[in-house]
């Protein structure tokens, strides 16, 4: 589904463009167009009854095909804490902030008028309003608490300071909070691949069934990651720096 190239024409069928790539679905969305049972019409067609212009929809459409992809031999393990951090809260906790709204919305709409036919997507709006909930205030707690102080950490360890200049005793409490919000988000995610048979639409799912699985399994990988570095990089890191200062105050 993620096409390098995708021609779009003032001729291109709205509902056509969203089967070549779920992503231009935000674009349609963000402008009020149909693109499920009701897009089957040229987008040139569409513009020009909505007075929009056409040449900067293409624009954000094209804008939307963009992939960056990292290489799978980047070593997370051997990065700096201080980049690292950077990295999660620049890319992981900005993509949540501007991707979990655009999830609900689509999430919304979809179950709304197709919950009758699948009667499980309203647990899966149950799962999905749960972690909607419960990740904002656990990234702010992450950028506003934790990150400072594992910097801190990472600053006196680096500049073999005094432990005892640290604002907080040990990192133990807060990590072990981290761990449970994670395995909460763990137990989400699990049960929503249970219930849409790990997001895989049925054979004459529409356009509006594929999109909403589309954007939830993007969301589900990037979390996947996203806890991953947490857990298994940061922490531990930052745990076993902390315990040497420990040892030498």
């Amino acid at each position: 589904m993620f096409l390098t190239r995708l021609s779009i024409t003032k001729d291109s069928f709205v509902t056509d463009i969203v089967k070549e790539d779920y992503r231009t679905a935000n674009v349609f969305r963000k402008y009020d167009i149909d693109f499920c049972c009701g897009g089957r019409w040229p987008l040139g067609m569409v513009c020009e009854t909505k007075d929009l212009d056409f040449t900067a929809i293409k624009s954000e459409l094209q804008d939307s095909l963009r992939t960056i992809q990292l290489s799978n031999s980047l070593q997370f393990d051997k990065w700096n804490v201080n980049f690292l951090m950077d990295y999660i809260v620049n890319v992981h906790h900005q993509y949540l902030l501007e991707y979990l709204p655009q999830v609900k919305d689509q999430l919304t709409h979809f179950v709304k008028d197709h919950a009758d036919q699948y009667p499980f997507l309203k647990e899966v709006e149950k799962q999905f309003d749960i972690l909607y909930k419960e990740t904002f205030p656990h990234l702010k707690q992450e950028e506003d608490i934790l990150f400072p102080y594992i910097k801190q950490i990472a600053h006196a360890y680096r500049n073999k300071e005094s432990y005892a200049s640290l604002l907080v005793r040990t990192l133990r409490k807060p990590v072990e909070m981290m761990h449970h919000e994670h395995e909460s988000v763990s137990r989400i995610l699990k049960k929503m691949r249970e219930l849409t048979n790990n997001y895989t639409a049925p054979v004459n799912a529409c356009v509006s069934h594929r999109v909403t699985f589309s954007m939830l399994k993007e969301l589900d990988n990037d979390l996947a990651q996203h806890v991953y570095l947490e857990n298994n990089i940061l922490f531990p890191k930052a745990i076993t720096m902390e315990k040497e200062l420990l040892e030498t105050k």
